[in-house]
């Protein structure tokens, strides 16, 4: 398949993605506002093209402990959901972590807790970047603002992955899992062969004869002496992840008074407000966080340099937030902004925000 631009859901778009990206096996479960990533692979049928296996399992904990399984093997492999359905995969995201596997986890938000609501969100930011599950392990976040990244972050995210055997989630809220936009889907990446899978993952499971010794994947150790060797190696990836892979994008920051910061659609909602209060002499900057982790708190702290104040803005009762505060020094006024329950800010109401919390 050559490069081809597309009218098409964020949803859809993933779907295509994997299959262009070159992915080995997709396992899910059907969950609003995400069900479209599993029906467009059902429609296109890759296992006929691309040989790609596609799975609805029997449950979200299926799904994982599918993606385990393939990931064990050195496949690509990846799973997608929303917030509940990605609660009920995070101890098979901490195994597939603690056994250093690449795997990619697409999380469309939807409101909560609980069941919630199927209108967007933004509310999974510490399940996602603080380790829903147990034990010390962090994910690769990435974090789509556009349909276009919800493609380009489908192969970024098995990139990194795959550089630093560790799972990736692409963080999307609700609203870029259905919004519907113009997209240029990559050129048809080929599926590695079983020699190059060898050759890239030696540290993969494959159940090959004649091997003088099998690799065994697991995230079990009862020697608590190695497990802390396991940890250490663990946090040393994690201190290379957060030096090389921080991502963000800044709009106008040099020249303003004010900082937002904002992550997804809501930062071109931000983005929106900015250029509405240029108009009354307010100089607004945007700071959008791509990489939720690793955060980019040298970023933000250098944008701040100079600032009256900060308004993160965000579709949750104020998450992020606590990472903004850690990035910039204790008198620099830093204040939340925030809609609940899948309810959408407009721009106006976020420049309100910004008057009434940072200007005054």
């Amino acid at each position: 398949m050559k490069e081809e631009v597309r009218l098409m859901k964020g949803n859809e778009a993933i779907a295509h993605a994997a299959i262009r990206y070159g992915a080995d096996g997709y396992f899910g479960y059907p969950i609003t506002p995400q069900s479209e990533v599993l029906e467009t692979l059902e429609e296109l049928m890759p296992w006929e093209t691309t040989g790609m296996v596609v799975l609805q399992a029997e449950s979200e904990v299926a799904a994982i402990n599918m993606v385990y399984g393939g990931a064990a093997s050195g496949k690509a492999v990846m799973t997608s959901s929303s917030s509940p359905g990605v609660s009920l995969k995070q101890e098979g995201i901490s195994y597939i972590a603690a056994a250093e596997l690449p795997a990619l986890i697409l999380n469309v938000m939807r409101g909560g807790p609980g069941l919630g609501t199927i209108q967007p969100s933004q509310a999974d930011y510490f399940q996602a970047c603080k380790g829903g599950g147990h034990g010390d392990y962090r994910l690769i976040v990435l974090a789509p603002a556009t349909v276009q990244e919800m493609v380009d972050f489908v192969g970024l995210g098995f990139d990194l992955a795959f550089k630093y055997t560790t799972p990736a989630m692409i963080l999307a809220d609700g609203i870029v899992g259905q919004m519907m936009e113009k997209v240029v889907l990559p050129e048809q990446r080929p599926r590695r062969t079983e020699e190059q899978i060898r050759e890239q993952c030696p540290w993969a499971a494959d159940g090959r004869k004649g091997l003088r010794k099998r690799n065994v994947v697991t995230s079990l150790e009862l020697e608590s002496s190695r497990m802390e060797v396991i940890n250490e190696r663990l946090q040393a990836r994690y201190a290379e992840i957060a030096k090389n892979e921080t991502r963000w994008e800044e709009i106008d920051t040099e020249d303003a008074d004010y900082l937002i910061i904002a992550f997804g659609s809501v930062a071109r909602i931000c983005t929106k407000a900015k250029d509405m209060a240029a108009k009354e002499g307010i100089k607004i900057g945007i700071v959008r966080p791509i990489t939720l982790w690793p955060f980019p708190y040298e970023a933000i702290e250098k944008a701040a340099q100079g600032k009256k104040g900060i308004l993160c803005v965000e579709l949750n009762a104020g998450q992020m937030i606590e990472d903004v505060r850690l990035a910039v020094h204790d008198n620099l006024p830093v204040e939340h902004f925030g809609r609940l329950g899948g309810i959408i800010p407009s721009p106006q109401e976020v420049l309100d925000a910004l008057k009434a919390k940072i200007i005054k």
